[in-house]
């Protein structure tokens, strides 16, 4: 009898072995498909054997021991490695039984280490597979999501639902890609504090497919998050009108930065009350008529002196200004209003301090809310670092802390 013989009814390990180690390949590659042969015998093959088909038939094996998933994830052969990806993944859902058994672990460790390979279609095929899998194991999705190829993190970010708010932010604070956020943004469902997230990221396509994600949620502190940031990115003004109603005091705030398209919008949309539309036509005609007296090249001291002698240098006038970006009218205004001179108004603002602002805009007289616009939108403070109004209205500092700041300042 052969030795191909001894296959039909192959159980005796020692001839196993022999074919292991010196049969032919057309003999090692029957010995690798039959399910009777040996998980030792197995293991040698996924481990010694020369012949990328023998190895590719360990993968396929059922008996195949699955701690020799970590021999053959490194296999210098791409379509073994992919192979074993493809029998991981179908593995999963028994495996997950019991996350706890060595079995789980070899399968995880074999999918991490496939997840890092160098060669794309290995990793393109895992994150498709794995993008849907209700058992993809967290570790190596965020492997994937962390990928810096688009086509391995983008479907993981976009669609895997394994992936833990915790996991997304970091994502969205480590990933280096723009594509990032905005796969995350498209998401089935996201949170509140992911939306937030996403809108400080600064990122106009991802806050723009955010605002037409209807499973995202956006409650009033994100809202007022974009609606303080919107400014900046005026692709964001059409589906923040045309997908969300929005409270008539955020509107207000809004009407200092819109432009005519998006009033048409608001009140072809009806979404708000007639005194909001109105405020909203106010302001674009105020700052129509403000870029108009700009165009004249009128000074800014006439600009100024013009506004004052009308009673209108107020917070209304100095916010369009700030919508407009003229920094030199803002500059005069506030070393008008407060007796500063506006060499001091300028250097405070270079400063980049959001105490000495809000004691400037505290001695103009103006409010607040617009020493936080200028915090912001004027001075560039950092987000963690500005003031924010206490109570949504008044200055959070004390008197005797702004006396302080402006005698600090020589003012």
């Amino acid at each position: 009898m052969s030795i191909l013989d001894t296959l039909r009814g192959i159980k005796n390990y020692d001839k196993q072995k022999i074919i292991a180690k010196e049969g032919a390949e057309n003999e090692r590659l029957s010995l690798a498909k039959n399910k009777n042969t040996s998980q030792e015998i197995l293991f040698y093959l996924a481990q010694k054997d020369n012949s990328p088909a023998v190895r590719q038939a360990v993968v396929n094996n059922k008996s195949t021991p699955l701690h020799a998933a970590a021999i053959l994830a490194i296999d210098s052969n791409d379509d073994v490695r992919l192979m074993l990806a493809s029998r991981l993944v179908k593995l999963l859902p028994e495996l997950a039984r019991d996350k706890q058994s060595q079995l789980y672990a070899y399968a995880v460790q074999a999918l991490g280490t496939l997840a890092l390979d160098e060669v794309l279609k290995i990793k393109k095929a895992l994150s498709s597979t794995l993008k849907d899998h209700a058992f993809a194991p967290p570790k190596v999705a965020m492997q994937l999501a962390m990928d810096m190829e688009r086509d391995v993190s983008k479907p993981i970010l976009r669609f895997c639902t394994v992936l833990s708010d915790k996991d997304l932010m970091a994502v969205l604070s480590d990933h280096p890609a723009t594509w990032a956020a905005e796969a995350i943004a498209g998401r089935k469902t996201l949170s509140a504090t992911l939306s937030r997230a996403i809108i400080q990221k600064g990122n106009a396509k991802a806050g723009t497919i955010l605002l037409k994600n209807k499973g995202a949620v956006i409650d009033d502190t994100v809202l007022q998050e974009i609606i303080t940031r919107a400014r900046e990115f005026p692709e964001w003004h059409e589906p923040l009108a045309t997908n969300h109603k929005l409270p008539p005091d955020m509107a207000k705030i809004l009407s200092r930065y819109v432009d005519a398209r998006l009033r048409k919008i608001l009140t072809k949309k009806g979404g708000f009350d007639l005194q909001t539309t109105e405020n909203v036509t106010d302001a674009v005609h105020r700052r129509i008529d403000m870029a108009r007296r700009f165009e004249k090249d009128e000074s800014v001291i006439d600009r100024v002196n013009a506004m004052l002698a009308q009673g209108r240098l107020n917070d209304q006038s100095i916010g369009d200004a700030l919508a407009l970006r003229d920094q030199d009218f803002v500059i005069a205004a506030l070393a008008c209003l407060s007796g500063a001179s506006r060499t001091d108004v300028a250097k405070i603002m270079a400063m980049g301090a959001p105490k000495p602002i809000c004691a400037l805009c505290w001695k103009a007289k103006l409010s607040m809310r617009l020493a936080f616009e200028i915090q912001k939108q004027m001075a560039k403070i950092p987000h963690k670092e500005l003031l924010y109004p206490k109570d949504g209205t008044d200055y959070p500092l004390s008197d005797k802390d702004m006396q302080w700041q402006l005698e600090f300042l020589g003012l």
